[in-house]
């Protein structure tokens, strides 16, 4: 694929992912919560959700994808459900060192699939790869090679992003050493986990 189209597409990809969303919304929650450990699983189930759709939009399934929308709905509320569980771990969990440990640590894989299903039911990422894509990408002429290229793009780009918004929000976390302030933390993290599933449900 030549060089400038690449240019073109990472940049526009950059621009819509470090624009707030509920997804970058949910790792700043999760890494203020448990720390970029917690976050990183969050952080690579939004990496597959945006290799789904940019697989579906470059093998020309979009117009299948539509058909199923109620799937996606499905897909949409079951994410939203399982970021407000995290919001009440967070909002409950005690500011002990253990067993913030325990919870930053906890079910890295639920936590993976999460960041898919919130991902799946994001307008953003259906709008950018369903109808943005194929505006900035030759999508009829991708061969392998072009495919490659491009999910490598994406997983670094979006792994890159969301770790820094991780890496920011822990950073954040450390300023706080007491008990007590951590206490405060938790429940500061459990309200943006709960506003993020809000705004996956309300769009």
């Amino acid at each position: 694929m030549p060089f400038l189209t690449l240019i073109v597409f990472t940049t526009a990809l950059t621009l819509a992912a470090i624009s707030p969303g509920p997804g970058m919304s949910a790792v700043v929650a999760r890494a203020l919560g448990g720390g970029v450990r917690g976050a990183v699983p969050l952080v690579i189930g939004i990496v597959l959700g945006d290799l789904t759709y940019c697989s579906l939009a470059i093998f020309g399934l979009a117009a299948l994808a539509q058909q199923f929308s109620l799937v996606f709905t499905i897909v949409r509320y079951v994410g939203a459900a399982y970021l407000v569980y995290l919001a009440w771990r967070m909002w409950t969990t005690r500011p002990d060192a253990r067993e913030m440990a325990a919870a930053a640590a906890e079910h890295p894989g639920r936590t993976t699939l999460a960041g898919l299903m919130l991902t799946l039911g994001n307008p953003k990422t259906i709008v950018f790869y369903m109808a943005l894509l194929p505006t900035l990408v030759p999508i009829e002429s991708i061969g392998p090679l072009a495919y490659t290229e491009i999910v490598t793009i994406i997983a670094v780009v979006i792994f890159l992003v969301g770790l820094g918004y991780a890496v920011a929000a822990a950073g954040a976390r450390q300023m706080f050493r007491s008990p007590k302030a951590l206490g405060r933390l938790n429940r500061t993290a459990g309200v943006a986990m709960a506003g993020a599933a809000a705004a996956v449900v309300m769009r």
